[in-house]
């Protein structure tokens, strides 16, 4: 017999440690959905965030709903994983959205509830639904028909504020009027209206009920304000047993395709004491501890963590690292926690495309970091590249080739020292331009021309001994692009997919919409983007002098993380 949807198998449920199960009377029922299986929602750390912090609101109860697995989505209605409560006969349905691609299982998961898809077509009754995670705060407006509020903006900031405000006596009509004019960074898309020119671009974004024309993100300005840990443990997940915690947001480097290096600024780091208490708490429920961030070694105090880590017996990972920021602390404590995988990018393969990207990495430092790594008793290395870059030609393509196997000679020098030899893999990833950084104006290659830069690397790796690559399949970027760069025109494409069972080219083929007016084609710089109404902070001619200077191959300094001129978002951020 097939299991509820949206639960987790028993098995998952009972080792899960730290599941949030209230009791007594609570005025507000919420439902957290992530837009994926159980697998992939556990692994995610902000997932497991926002179901500590709604829990944590007095008289609001939360339980999570999760995408069924295949087998199971045509047989029963869609239920939490704490109580089987039907997702329907929630008061809340809150979406937390990571990744562009889950977008038409958000449509599924509605379906499944018999929930009408359009925000337009439900009656008052119907549950709230609301979305937030960082696609929401990229561009919400390809899911702007399906949802009735998003929340834009980092969750312990903004959840306080929603709960507080948010009247259940009141109808839905009120409660998102209410919504909209007093808590800060709260969208209810069916207040604004957009218009279009001629050939499809936008021509006005207006508002409703004398709502300001622009949402400000929130953000928490101060980490040290809050924990940023797991709240359950399951052996069932990608970190299996492991207690995550976030050491920081943001990024200083400002890389140009970064999204997060953007719109998580000004970069914030959480104190050396902090973590190190986060460490201590972890270690009271397993022995592996997980470091993740966008920038962990730039941690001001990253040694120092480290060795309290290997003083505690503490299995340590990091989420990243950057080739030029390794230390022997770090590599040594990567070591003794038993890491015999650890992870570079370079992101591109000449010192050209690298300045064009401002990467900040040259390739002496690249080949040092992989000597020291395998050198250091690491014995296997992940690096993560990208094809079709702005700028980009073939011989940038061949340059991968290249640096990959002069990598491959320190790793062989290294490794003969220590009489083992590992292997390599490399991860070919496609550009995809997103909202929000410098290349949000660029046109996506085309898939052909994908295809060509994939083959053109793993022909050249082919014959390279102990080295691996895959790549990314460039219908699935070219679809990314799509949901990433769309407008709430792409709404009906995203029905059609829902109705043509996840069918793509079907869907593109029948849709009136050219999708290659969103994915393929160059901005122009005076054009209103489809998310210009977001106010992340970070000043628009920002990122169009920062867009100049990659097409002048030109790098750029990092952010200082103190009060300047050159971004604006220290100054125009909304923040708690």
């Amino acid at each position: 017999m097939a299991r509820k949807k949206g639960k987790a198998p028993k098995d998952k449920v009972k080792s899960e440690i730290g599941a949030v199960r209230k009791t007594g009377k609570h005025h507000l029922s919420v439902a957290l959905v992530y837009p994926n299986t159980y697998h992939v929602a556990m692994s995610n750390l902000g997932f497991q965030t926002v179901y500590h912090l709604i829990n944590a609101e007095d008289q609001v109860v939360c339980e999570r709903v999760l995408l069924p697995d295949e087998s199971a989505r045509k047989t029963d209605s869609i239920s939490s994983v704490e109580s089987g409560k039907a997702l329907a006969q929630f008061d809340i349905i809150a979406f937390s959205i990571a990744f562009e691609n889950d977008y038409p299982n958000i449509l599924s998961i509605l379906s499944l509830a018999g929930i009408p898809l359009l925000s337009s077509k439900r009656d008052a009754v119907r549950p709230l639904i609301v979305a937030g995670g960082v696609a929401c705060l990229l561009n919400p407006e390809p899911l702007a028909a399906f949802i009735d509020c998003f929340l834009i903006g980092e969750a312990e900031a903004i959840l306080p504020h929603f709960f507080k405000t948010l009247n259940p006596a009141n109808d839905k009509q009120s409660q998102l009027r209410d919504l909209a004019r007093h808590v800060p960074g709260a969208y209810v898309p069916a207040f604004y209206r957009t218009d279009y020119h001629a050939d499809g671009t936008i021509k006005s974004f207006e508002p409703r009920y004398n709502l300001a024309p622009q949402i400000n993100r929130v953000y928490l300005a101060n980490l040290n304000q809050t924990d940023t840990c797991s709240t359950l443990l399951s052996p069932h997940t990608t970190f299996a047993d492991t207690y995550l915690i976030e050491t920081g947001r943001g990024c200083p480097r400002g890389c140009r395709f970064c999204a997060a290096g953007f719109i998580y600024r000004p970069p914030r780091f959480r104190s050396r004491q902090q973590l190190q208490q986060n460490i201590k708490t972890g270690l009271a429920l397993t022995t592996k501890i997980g470091l993740v961030g966008s920038a962990i070694t730039d941690q001001p105090e990253l040694d120092r963590i480290c060795e309290t880590a290997h003083t505690l017996h503490a299995e340590i990972s990091f989420s990243s690292m950057r080739a030029d920021a390794l230390t022997p602390q770090l590599i040594e404590t990567l070591r003794a926690s038993g890491v015999r995988t650890a992870t570079i990018a370079p992101d591109a393969g000449s010192e050209r495309m690298r300045t064009v990207i401002n990467k900040g990495l040259n390739e002496k430092q690249i080949l040092s970091a992989v000597y020291a790594l395998v050198a250091g008793g690491i014995p296997n290395l992940k690096l993560y590249f990208m094809v079709g870059l702005p700028t980009e030609t073939m011989e940038d393509v061949e340059s991968i080739v290249k640096l990959c196997k002069r990598i491959k000679h320190q790793f062989l020098q290294a490794s003969r020292a220590q009489k083992h030899i590992g292997e390599i893999t490399v991860s070919l990833n496609c550009f995809v331009p997103k909202p929000f950084t410098p290349f949000q104006w660029a046109a996506m290659d085309d898939t052909s021309t994908l295809k060509a830069k994939i083959k053109r690397v793993k022909a050249g790796l082919k014959s390279v001994a102990n080295l691996r690559v895959h790549a990314d399949v460039p219908r699935w970027a070219y679809v990314q692009a799509l949901l990433a760069r769309g407008d709430r025109r792409v709404a009906d494409i995203l029905v059609q997919v829902f109705q043509n069972q996840g069918n793509w080219p079907q869907s593109l083929k029948a849709s009136p919409l050219n999708a290659d007016f969103y994915v393929l084609r160059q901005r122009d710089p005076k054009e209103m983007l489809p998310w210009d109404y977001l106010n992340h902070g970070v000043s628009k001619s920002f990122l169009k002098k920062e867009y100049q200077r990659a097409l002048r191959a030109k790098e750029s300094a990092t952010c200082p993380m103190i009060d300047c001129e050159r971004c604006q978002v220290c100054r125009q951020s909304t923040h708690l």
